[in-house]
């Protein structure tokens, strides 16, 4: 058996208090005054157990800056300390193994600390001597003074004092001297204490009087003692609930609602949730809600304790039941953490069923600047998303509103397509997709609005949802070929002619960020010569590679349209017939040379076809290699004798122009050609 003595070395304490125990040095007055509201409290509660039999008297904790003599001081009239006492809480630090926590942890601060109250050491961090003079509540006591320069060493000597309470005197650092200046702690006050539940008086208040700033007599109270969170619901109004909206965030717009928190079991947790008018944007601003453990703030990154998509929302919460560590800076994983957002998330999803079921036509008119909001809930919350899909809305272009399950029977009779899937169709912008939501209208289809910033995102998880819904945007197809409902006819003209059409209308669609497919439908003889549009799948990875990091490879690529050559329009036979005119001479001997070139490699194929690969001789391969060669030379020759056909031609420049402003594709020079073209159309 053998005996031994634990080993403290103070003299690590400073350093670990310095660089490891607070993120922030500002932190330090948080602390301070923290302690002194603590005193002020702990005495109010001794007096109501009937422990403390004298006056309470005024509780206000002051803060004092001297420039002069470099100190700022923090004093209250609460409980105070015996000499006893500064020996138990101050002087006496078990901290055992402190070089091997200073090593262990050195590149995690927050693991240190978890356990030790070291709120008061704090104030090192910003003085090279801290000051404590105290006097105990306790009949008899003497005041002491208690003073060290951020070494192991102190000294603690009776002093006269008059009044029960403590002053902390903090001698600030030439480093630290920042904190000296008024305005500084003025800021630092309105930032961690503005709350607190005793008053902090910070200078005198100020007026103008003959043109000047002048100090009153009257104390500057700098914090609300009883903030709206802490009253019950029923003792407040909607103006209340604006007023300390604007408390929080001053100069900004009054919130759509609030959900107000109050929980006792299984965790204490109270609070107020605003939400904010997001005008159908995702604002990356995830510091709105202020987190308060007892009135005291500790952060504004809450990500921890909410889900992410409720940190777009702004607002208090206030538990003492969140895990800190020393510092209040930091969450620190504990179950409650889950518990406490599980219910937060239950709360906000119940309070908008509760507006939805109470006034609809409110919750209608404040859609737009909840959608975001609730779309970015369901596609990063589960459980939100269960809790809300029966409320959820769409919204088509006549502003009228519907949930999944009514907007289902409305459209299901007629946008269902041969496969049994219902189609919803929609646009992104009303007026540039003007023309194909016109189109589907006079089909008898419905068209939804879905121009939000998560709409992609949000129509992919509809669809993965259930399969057999499916959402095409009004511009994806021609309006016959978006929702099929029987097998499409061939459209009648032949590959050759198809071939010949093609350089015509391309030649003058060359953009190296933008790829056109020209294709050929059978459109009727009263709709558009040449209708542009874009396909579903390459547009939606697109605009979803622009949220996502992850899908770089889509956003990189160049966007991809299909040009529709209607070839029922009278428009599109004048080209053919004068193409016919103009180029037959030209082309015929191409042709011809086409046509010979291509039998002779099918006779080469055919006979390569009769034997096996090693029989086939090497001159054999070279001979069928030229001639597709000479083909390709000479299909090029032709493309580009239909390309000069094609640039030069004012009605094919004139319907493709047509086709590209009605996409919003027209910019530019483009634009102004297409402009002067049409004047000259029209003289």
């Amino acid at each position: 058996m053998a005996n031994g003595k634990i080993g403290v070395t103070s003299q690590d304490l400073f350093p670990i208090i310095k660089k490891f125990l607070y993120s922030d040095h500002d932190i330090f007055l948080r602390e301070i005054v923290s302690n002194a509201v603590d005193a002020s409290q702990k005495l109010k509660t001794l007096s109501s157990t009937g422990e403390f039999k004298g006056e309470l008297g005024e509780l206000k904790v002051s803060v004092k800056v001297d420039k002069e003599a470099k100190t700022i001081t923090v004093s209250d009239r609460g409980i105070g300390m015996t000499e006893e006492e500064i020996n138990k809480y101050i002087n006496q630090i078990a901290f055992s193994g402190a070089e091997e926590f200073l090593e262990k942890y050195k590149e995690d601060a927050n693991a240190i600390i978890g356990h030790f109250g070291l709120g008061f050491y704090s104030s090192f961090m910003i003085s090279d001597k801290v000051e404590i003079i105290s006097k105990s509540y306790k009949e008899n006591s003497k005041a002491v003074r208690w003073a060290c320069d951020g070494t192991p060493e102190y000294t603690l000597e009776e002093v006269e004092k008059d009044d029960r309470g403590t002053d902390i005197v903090m001698h600030v650092t030439e480093d630290e001297k920042d904190f000296l200046e008024e305005s500084k702690i003025s800021e630092l006050l309105n930032k961690y204490c503005k709350f607190l539940p005793v008053e902090i008086s910070f200078g005198k208040k100020k007026d103008w009087k003959d043109g000047k700033e002048v100090e009153t007599d009257e104390d500057n109270i700098i914090n609300d003692v009883n903030p709206a969170w802490t009253k019950k619901p029923s003792d407040l109004s909607s103006e209340d609930y604006k007023k300390f909206y604007s408390q929080l965030y001053p100069m900004t717009e009054d919130p759509l609602f609030h959900i107000h928190l109050n929980v006792d079991y299984p965790f204490n947790l109270t609070g107020i949730l605003y939400f904010p008018k997001l005008k159908n944007n995702v604002e990356i601003q995830k510091n709105k809600i202020q987190l308060y453990c007892n009135q005291v703030f500790v952060t504004d990154s809450v990500e921890g304790i909410v889900p992410d998509f409720l940190t777009l929302l702004h607002g208090v919460i206030d538990s003492p039941d969140i895990p800190l560590n020393v510092s209040r800076s930091y969450l620190q994983s504990d179950g409650n953490v889950k518990k406490i957002s599980n219910h937060i998330t239950k709360k906000v999803a119940d309070s908008l069923h509760d507006i939805f079921k109470k006034d609809r036509k409110d919750f209608e008119e404040k859609w737009n600047d909840l959608k975001v909001f609730i779309e970015y809930g369901i596609l990063t919350n589960e459980k939100f998303a269960d809790k809300v899909k029966n409320f959820v809305l769409l919204q088509n272009i006549d502003s009228q509103c519907f949930t999944f399950e009514e907007y289902e029977n409305l459209i299901s009779t007629n946008q269902t397509d041969k496969d049994g899937n219902i189609v919803a169709l929609y646009t992104t912008d009303k007026e540039s997709q003007y023309s194909y939501i016109q189109a589907a209208k006079d089909k008898g289809y419905d068209v939804l609005v879905m121009d939000g910033q998560l709409d992609t995102h949000f129509i992919n998880y509809l669809e993965q949802k259930d399969s057999k819904k499916k959402y095409v945007r009004v511009d994806a197809d021609v309006v016959d070929k978006l929702i099929v409902k029987e097998e499409s006819k061939d459209v009648d003209m032949s590959e050759d002619k198809k071939a010949e059409l093609s350089p015509i209308f391309t030649s003058l669609l060359q953009d190296e960020k933008v790829n056109f497919n020209v294709e050929y439908a059978s459109l009727g003889e009263t709709a558009m010569p040449l209708v542009i549009t874009q396909s579903e799948f390459m547009r939606r990875m697109k605009e979803m590679s622009a949220l996502n990091p992850g899908m770089n490879f889509y956003g990189e690529m160049p966007d991809s349209f299909n040009l529709v050559v209607n070839v029922d329009h009278k428009l599109i036979s004048n080209i053919i017939e004068d193409k016919e005119k103009s180029l037959t001479v030209e082309l015929q001997p191409i042709n011809d040379k086409i046509s010979k070139l291509n039998s002779k490699k099918e006779e080469l194929e055919k006979n390569k076809e009769s034997k096996k690969e090693e029989e086939v001789s090497q001159a054999e391969k070279d001979e069928l290699a030229n001639i597709s060669d000479e083909i390709s030379k000479v299909q090029t020759d032709k493309n580009n004798i239909l390309s000069t056909y094609g640039k030069d031609n004012k009605l094919v420049g004139q319907l493709i122009d047509l086709a590209l402003l009605s996409n919003g594709l027209l910019k530019g020079e483009s634009l102004a050609k297409f402009i002067k073209r049409s004047v000259d159309i029209i003289k």
